[in-house]
């Protein structure tokens, strides 16, 4: 049984070109839109823009009723299709906030976000690395091409968010995974290599308000990771980039990653 096991993560890490050694112990979970759950090998419970009951996601109720434990909750930007359920999810769980500090103080001020769970060990900027979760976890913040503001709890009045943003995780015995957060391409990107090898890039394609599937395609030669799995499209009508599109223009680019699309609700092994 141990042989079978062996050759097992053997052929996966020859497939995507993961290491052997951590194979197929980190979960990933699409929502829908740019929602994400990372399940660490642990068992530490990370969510990135938790917009849980997004249109795409038809069973977003029964899975906002399930995240019964979650440990971060990392936001890119305040706009309301990444803030989604996350102050609902922290009231219930008690997670913490990971996002830069102009936007996790205006989440506090204005959105409801319990300040207990919004402290300096969990806010940085970018250029900056967060250890978290006893190190097992590393959080390094990246710029994106966007805008950033945030809606207050009775969805009236606006306020500034900060600078828009996307996310370098680090897993301890785990991938690196890269998460754009909403952006266009820009040329810094061929930088995040350079500090990290990136094994899994999450990468918007939907276009209108975000890079569109040619742009993600040449962000995704940038960046140069293993795997690459569209997100934020098909939501609203005007976020019409699509997977095929987003393939065809990878093979146009020469990008060698493995394109992964996920449909909502879908866990994959890392």
């Amino acid at each position: 049984m141990k042989a079978i096991k062996v050759l097992v993560i053997f052929i996966f890490s020859m497939v995507f070109g993961v290491n052997a050694a951590w194979a197929g112990q980190t979960e990933l979970t699409w929502y829908g839109h740019s929602a994400f759950k990372i399940t660490t090998p642990s068992g530490k419970i990370l969510l990135i823009d938790p917009w849980i009951t997004n249109p795409a996601n038809k069973n977003g109720k029964a899975d906002l009723a399930g995240l019964t434990h979650v440990d971060l909750i990392l936001i890119s930007h305040g706009h309301f299709d990444h803030v989604g359920d996350a102050v609902a999810i922290a009231k219930k769980t008690g997670a913490h906030l990971v996002s830069t500090f102009d936007l996790g103080n205006a989440l506090v001020t204005y959105g409801g976000f319990p300040k207990a769970q919004a402290g300096l060990d969990t806010q940085g900027n970018f250029g900056g690395e967060l250890t978290l979760l006893g190190g097992e976890v590393k959080v390094a913040f990246i710029p994106a091409i966007h805008s950033s503001t945030v809606m207050d709890e009775n969805g009236k009045d606006i306020h500034d968010g900060g600078n828009p943003g996307g996310f370098l995780i680090s897993i301890k015995n785990g991938p690196v995974i890269y998460h754009t957060g909403d952006t266009d391409v820009f040329n810094d990107m061929t930088l995040i290599p350079r500090f990290h090898k990136v094994d899994v890039m999450l990468a918007c394609i939907g276009g209108h308000f975000t890079m569109g599937p040619d742009r993600a395609a040449l962000a995704t030669k940038m960046v140069g990771p293993l795997m690459v799995v569209p997100m934020h499209y098909g939501t609203f009508p005007v976020l019409d980039g699509t997977p095929a599109e987003f393939k065809a223009a990878l093979i146009r680019q020469g990008v060698k990653a493995k394109l992964v699309v996920m449909k909502p609700d879908e866990m994959i092994k890392l």
